[in-house]
């Protein structure tokens, strides 16, 4: 199996492109071990310097503390991922999404949920990471950016020219674009 890594826009963030499914249950991240009880997650978390996983439908990408050089990680997590697919499993997160989770949106919030979902979720996937809705308040748009982004210095950049602009354009009432 040929494991493909990825630079992304954040130095300490490497995207990890296995070929085969990782979530089929919507995306995820971990920060620390304690947050999963899959033995591969909890492995890659307790490699020196992995400060976070987030995993993807076909993808995941690890954030490492800045002091750590890659050489030191990407080696470890590539053989961890080939024994576990190796071993016959398809998807690291194997779940059935539940539709009783979905909360009821307004008008405005499904307006920007979809434009998050279809034209910036993918373009945010490419570079490691993700980004969801959390709320629409006073104008502002609240979202949640996960894997790469999190923590990346150009991400402010990204979410104040991309995501703000595209938003502002197609939904008057968007004011601004806030991260947590």
């Amino acid at each position: 199996m040929f494991i493909q890594t990825q630079d992304t826009p954040n130095p300490n963030s490497l995207k990890f492109i296995i070929g085969k499914g990782v979530s089929n249950d919507g995306p995820y991240e971990f920060l620390n071990e304690k947050q999963t009880n899959i033995p591969l997650l909890k492995n890659i978390l307790t490699i020196r310097g992995v400060t976070g996983i987030f995993l993807s439908e076909d993808f995941l990408s690890i954030n490492k503390s800045q002091d750590e050089k890659w050489e030191n990680i990407k080696h470890i997590v590539i053989s961890l991922l080939n024994e576990y697919y190796e071993e016959g499993n398809e998807f690291i997160i194997n779940k059935q999404t539940t539709s009783g989770d979905q909360k009821d949106y307004g008008e405005i919030e499904n307006k920007i949920i979809k434009i998050l979902e279809t034209k910036i979720r993918p373009a945010v996937a490419r570079d490691g990471g993700d980004i969801t809705f959390k709320e629409f308040k006073d104008g502002k748009v609240t979202v949640i950016l996960k894997g790469s982004c999190s923590g990346c210095p150009s991400s402010t950049l990204t979410l104040k020219q991309g995501v703000q602009n595209l938003l502002c354009h197609y939904i008057p009432e968007v004011k601004e674009v806030l991260a947590v």
